[in-house]
């Protein structure tokens, strides 16, 4: 494994970091900026993505001949982590969920006349777009196989009836990835649709309100009541819906990941910004042994953070699957997140719980990434999975030129 990333990857990773600091950070700092949710203002993110796109900046996750950079997982892993170092970063270049994962399976699994229909518009930034999948109990949510949203198929239409919550974008979303039982094979018994939120037969029965900040559209819940979706709006055809969610929310969970590293060592930034400065009892608090203890921990933890998204990329990269290194990374960052947020409070005291900074956005925030994406027991379960699969090649190192796994 060679750990130098591409030369074009820097080129992009450093204009990526100039602009997040040039144009976007300044706006934290005012309450103009925010939306009611907590999250940007649109008017804001209208002006911020034109001057993104216009710098070359845009949707670099993507393939060229859709509209991106073709920067690679690898690639994106260093420029995520960059524009994540605002809270405002990833949307401003259309790299933020729930869209960004939705464009990456859209590229990778429609149709030439599905990308022109539904993969364009998203990747133009003209519409916001959700994936719904996660049920209310006793349906269906880290264990698909629970799924009761059905799919009737009559005649060269799906008739939908059913319910989902927590679907993140859910109320500003022009389009849906809908996952839905389309018979009872254990194997291939879901398939994935989409379909317009101005069609009829649906509709949001609530935004559920939640502890942190928002996503632009919140986390709703959705009732479906005979929603009429065309055949040719089935993603990789029927009973494939299993394999639409797995090459989606893997590298998502990944994307996350990188994400969630730059908002961490903002956190760090943050306080040791504020540890070189504050003074108590005639010693500068950097000064102290605890807090040298604690930002120097967070430094090593961060970087083992690093190491996990980057391999998993690597792995993805060449065309694996990645499914351990992808948990592995997820646990991992999750925490080190919140831990990241948590510590450079306590270093702040009062005014890192105040608002005069954004470690309290960020602490309240941190808090979901050990659930989204499967929670931290799921990730924990699946490495034991292959623990016992595997023995001990679970941590058996590549080989050159050996087949991929």
């Amino acid at each position: 494994m060679n750990f130098d990333i591409p030369a074009r990857a820097e080129d992009y990773r450093a204009r990526v970091a100039d602009f997040v600091a040039r144009e976007i950070l300044p706006c934290e700092a005012d309450k103009a900026s925010y939306d009611e949710h907590g999250n940007i203002a649109l008017p804001l993110l209208e002006t911020l993505r034109a001057k993104a796109r216009a710098a070359g900046l845009w949707c670099l996750q993507l393939k060229p001949e859709t509209g991106g950079a073709g920067l690679g997982k690898m690639g994106m892993a260093v420029c995520y982590e960059e524009m994540n170092r605002s809270i405002f970063g990833p949307v401003v270049f259309n790299s933020a969920a729930p869209d960004d994962g939705n464009m990456m399976v859209l590229e990778a699994l429609g149709t030439p006349e599905q990308k022109e229909k539904w993969l364009k518009p998203i990747v133009e930034g003209k519409v916001r777009s959700a994936f719904a999948m996660t049920e209310p109990h006793p349906g269906g949510g880290s264990d698909p196989s629970m799924m009761m949203t059905r799919a009737e198929k009559r005649g060269d239409k799906y008739v939908i009836t059913g319910r989902k919550w927590f679907i993140t974008g859910a109320e500003d979303a022009s389009q849906f990835i809908l996952i839905a039982r389309t018979s009872d094979d254990p194997k291939h018994g879901l398939s994935a649709l989409m379909f317009h939120k101005d069609q009829p037969g649906w509709s949001i029965k609530r935004r559920i309100e939640i502890m942190g900040p928002e996503e632009h559209g919140g986390h709703c819940e959705i009732e479906f009541d005979g929603l009429e979706i065309p055949a040719e709006n089935l993603l990789a055809g029927e009973g494939k819906g299993m394999k639409v969610t797995q090459v989606r929310l893997g590298p998502a969970r990944l994307t996350h990941c990188m994400r969630w590293l730059g908002l961490s060592k903002r956190c760090v930034e943050i306080a040791r910004a504020y540890a070189a400065e504050r003074y108590g009892f005639g010693i500068r608090l950097a000064d102290r042994e605890s807090i040298q203890l604690k930002l120097g921990d967070l430094a090593m933890r961060i970087e083992i953070g690093r190491m996990l998204v980057m391999r998993a990329a690597w792995e993805l990269d060449r065309g694996g699957f990645a499914r351990k290194e992808v948990s592995m990374a997820k646990v991992q960052v999750a925490n080190v997140l919140h831990d990241a947020a948590d510590v450079a409070i306590q270093i702040n005291g009062a005014r890192g719980y105040s608002r005069d900074t954004v470690l309290e956005w960020i602490y309240r925030y941190a808090r979901q990434a050990r659930l989204v994406d499967g929670a931290d027991e799921v990730h924990k379960m699946v490495l034991n999975r292959f623990l016992n699969e595997e023995g001990s090649d679970f941590w058996r190192w590549n080989v050159e030129g050996e087949a991929k796994v």
